[in-house]
C-alpha cells in the first residue's frame, strides 16, 4: 500500500500507456525510442574509436545506424540496451532532482544536433529536428513541472517498450534481420542467445529502477503559489 501511495501517478501512467499501445498516440514515441536506439549504437561508435556515417528513422519504426571502425560487439549490443538507459535516465532525472527544464533542453539540443550531422533522409529530418524544436520550447515555456511529465513519459514508456521490442525483433521473429542476428554472425552464438541474454539484462535494470531508482516517493506535487 505503501508503494501504491507513493507512486500512483507512475502506475496511473503506466496503465495509460498500455490502454493506448495501440493507437497512434503512442507512435511518435515509439519512433524517438527507435532514435534513441540508434543513437546507442552511435555512442557506442564513438566509445570504441569509430565513426558515425549516418542515422535513420522511418515512420515505420525502423530504424539504422551507419558507423565505421569501432567495436562491432559493442556497437551491436548497445542498441537496445542503450535506448532503455536513456530513457532509465531520463526518469530517475524527472523523479530525483529539479533540473527537469535543463534535462528536456538539453535532450532537445542533442536531438537537434544529431539531425543536423547525420540524418539526410526527408521524414527523418522532419521528426527529430521537429522533435528536438519541441523539446526545446517545452524546457522554455512550459513551467519546471510540465518538463518533469514529459520526461516521465517518455522515460517511463521507454521501460515498457524495450523489452517488448527485444522479445520482438529477437525471439519471437528471430529470422528477423537484427542486431542479435548480427551479432550472431560476427562475434558467434545465435540470435536467441543474445536476444535472451538482452532482455534478461533489460529486466533486471527495470527492476533496480522499481526497487532502488525512484525512492520511496515518485508522485509529482501541485505547483508552489509564491
Amino acid at each position: 500500500m505503501r508503494a501504491l501511495r507513493g507512486h500512483w501517478q507512475l502506475l496511473a501512467l503506466t496503465g495509460l500507456v498500455f490502454v493506448t499501445w495501440q493507437t497512434p498516440v503512442v507512435t511518435p514515441l515509439k519512433i524517438l525510442f527507435v532514435f534513441f536506439h540508434e543513437l546507442s549504437h552511435a555512442a557506442a561508435a564513438w566509445a570504441t574509436g569509430g565513426a558515425v556515417l549516418e542515422l535513420q528513422v522511418s515512420a515505420r519504426q525502423g530504424g539504422y545506424a551507419v558507423t565505421a571502425g569501432g567495436s562491432r560487439f559493442w556497437i551491436l549490443s548497445a542498441g537496445y540496451l542503450g535506448s532503455l538507459l536513456i530513457g532509465v535516465a531520463l526518469l530517475i532525472l524527472a523523479v530525483r532532482t529539479r533540473a527537469d527544464r535543463a534535462v528536456l533542453g538539453g535532450l532537445g539540443a542533442l536531438l537537434l544536433m544529431c539531425t543536423a550531422l547525420y540524418v539526410r533522409d526527408t521524414f527523418a529530418l522532419l521528426f527529430c529536428g521537429g522533435a528536438g524544436a519541441a523539446m526545446l520550447a517545452a524546457a522554455r515555456l512550459l513551467p519546471r513541472q510540465g518538463c518533469d511529465l514529459i520526461l516521465r513519459v517518455i522515460g517511463l514508456t521507454s521501460l515498457l517498450y524495450v523489452p517488448y521490442d527485444i522479445f520482438d525483433d529477437t525471439l519471437r521473429r528471430s529470422a528477423l534481420r537484427s542486431d542479435a542476428q548480427m551479432l550472431a554472425e560476427e562475434v558467434g552464438g545465435t540470435t536467441m542467445l543474445w536476444g535472451g541474454a538482452w532482455l534478461v539484462l533489460s529486466l533486471i535494470v527495470i527492476l533496480w529502477v522499481l526497487l532502488r531508482g525512484l525512492g520511496a516517493r515518485s508522485n509529482l506535487g501541485a505547483p508552489r503559489r509564491r
